[in-house]
């Protein structure tokens, strides 16, 4: 996840830290790199992390940051069925849990 440095410092988030990311669809687990790059109040988390959730069958923490865990479930049409959420609202804490093994396989 890239992050602001202003952003970071309020935040207590160091480069290399676990931060969790939330909202109310669920809530994930990402590595931090702060920079000057982003602008403040936005951060970024790239796509491409398999669905690995603490408790399966369930809504709980997916510790290898599934981004679309965030997203609306609904395609942008009937035909593409592409992912819609390119923008999210959601808050973020240094995680200070115990992290667990990912667990998916590839």
């Amino acid at each position: 996840m890239l992050i602001n440095v202003n952003d970071a410092k309020a935040k207590g988030i160091a480069t290399g830290d676990v931060v969790r990311v939330f909202n109310d669809r669920g809530e994930i687990l990402v590595g931090a790199l702060v920079t000057d790059i982003i602008p403040e109040h936005v951060i970024a988390i790239c796509e491409g992390a398999w669905y690995d959730p603490e408790v399966l069958g369930e809504k709980s923490l997916c510790k290898h940051g599934c981004v679309n865990v965030l997203t609306r479930d609904k395609g942008t049409s009937s035909i593409a069925q592409s992912n819609c959420g390119h923008g999210v609202l959601a808050n973020l804490e240094k995680f200070k849990g115990e992290i667990k093994l990912v667990a998916v396989n590839f």
